[in-house]
């Protein structure tokens, strides 16, 4: 192995013994440190390779663009690197959700405590409930079950 002198490893030198396959992307980066040797860019795409065996979608698109400029690599592995890029999925930033009031009033408590109260205006427990309603506080099932008896005797 014949390290760089910016202390990377020159990439064909390490794949090839363990890779029987054709790797177009190990091609274009072996071919981009040739034409770009000085450049950072390049050392870090070849350095990431190494360490975790893939680039992302962005990183394929950076690399392409200089490969781009290359006239020694061949278009076929253009195409290719190309069609691995389309081959990645896209990531959209999806927009953020309607926002939902924490607490839905229950329409049907609101209009039982207003009955009660326009009859007898002075109920403390009516009352009570009322200020949780206003509260945007939840009322129990024994608290409504509670405001349908005092609606039960007293309005009806």
């Amino acid at each position: 192995m014949i390290p760089s002198s910016r202390g990377f490893f020159y990439l064909p030198l390490l794949i090839a013994p363990f890779m029987s396959h054709v790797d177009v992307v190990s091609d274009i980066l072996s071919a981009a440190l040739k034409a770009y040797p000085d450049s950072e860019f390049v050392q870090s795409l070849s350095h990431q390779y190494l360490i975790k065996g893939s680039l992302s979608k962005r990183q394929l698109e950076g690399l392409y663009k200089k490969a781009e400029r290359i006239t020694s690599i061949p278009s076929n592995k253009l195409a290719t690197l190309e069609a691995i890029i389309l081959k990645r999925p896209k990531k959209y930033k999806s927009g953020l959700p309607a926002s939902e009031p924490l607490y839905k009033k229950d329409e049907q408590s609101g209009l039982l405590i207003n009955d009660i109260l326009t009859k007898y205006p002075q109920h403390k427990r009516v009352l009570f409930f009322q200020s949780k309603y206003n509260n945007n506080e939840t009322l129990t099932t024994t608290e409504v079950a509670e405001l349908e008896k005092f609606h039960k005797l007293l309005i009806k």
